[in-house]
This record gives C-alpha cells, sequence and structure tokens, in this order.
C-alpha cells in the first residue's frame, strides 16, 4: 500500500483522527499528509520544521546527550521516541519511526478523543507507515 494510502487509513482508525502526516526530519521534508479539515498552508508548511525542532532542535540534544552520558550509552539511539502536545481542542502526537528513527509520524486527534485509544492505533499504525516510506 502506498504511503499516501496507509496515511489514509491511519485517519480513519485512530479515533477523532483530523489529520496525520510523516515527515523525514534528517531532510525537513513532509513526505505525505491527510487532513479532514481544511489548514492553512502557513501551519502545513510549518510542520515538518517543526517536527525536526522537537526532536532533533539544540536543547533536545543536550538533553538526549546529557541522558546517555549518565547512564554510559554510547550508541546514536535517540532517547525521545514520542512527544504528545495537548493544546486547548487537539491531541498532537509524534512518534518517531523504529526502523528509521529520522522518519516521524504525526497524528492529530480532536481532544475529546481517548489518549490511551490514540495512542495504541497510532502506535499499531506505525509499522505499516514504515513500510510504505
Amino acid at each position: 500500500m502506498s504511503l499516501d494510502a496507509q496515511i489514509a487509513t491511519m485517519v480513519k482508525t485512530v479515533p477523532e483522527c483530523v489529520a496525520a502526516g510523516v515527515v523525514d526530519i534528517q531532510t525537513g521534508m513532509l513526505l505525505g499528509i491527510k487532513t479532514i479539515d481544511s489548514h492553512p498552508q502557513e501551519v502545513i508548511d510549518l510542520v515538518a520544521a517543526a517536527t525536526g525542532d522537537l526532536f532533533q532542535g539544540p536543547n533536545v540534544q543536550a538533553i538526549e546527550s546529557l541522558f546517555k552520558k549518565m547512564r554510559g550509552v554510547t550508541d546514536n539511539h535517540h532517547y525521545f521516541q514520542e512527544i504528545i502536545i495537548l493544546s486547548d481542542n487537539l491531541i498532537h502526537v509524534f512518534q518517531r519511526g523504529k526502523r528509521n528513527e529520522d522518519v516521524v509520524v504525526i497524528v492529530v486527534c480532536r481532544v475529546s478523543a481517548s489518549l490511551g485509544m490514540v495512542l495504541s492505533k497510532s502506535r499499531t499504525a506505525l509499522p505499516s507507515l514504515e513500510g510504505a516510506i
């Protein structure tokens, strides 16, 4: 199944999902996106950059380095795997890929959705999305 089809499936299966997308944070490219509502193009244009900042901004890299140093970890594995942002109206879930840590899947749902179900369904969909890239 194509990446666009996998993203569309995620929008259908994650509770109260209004948007989903995939970002390559190494290149800064938005690889795919599906929304059920119209969103300003300015917001969509900033999604990839903001996702990159969340996972590899200088302060995040410093925190990861400190945790690795404290734990004696010497590999390049990233410490932060998921970031959840709750806004007034939405739940934003950012999941780093398991096979490719430079890929981040983004899911946006209404705040009335069950956070546990959003996480469960998002995590279940991650391998299929990664397989389509």
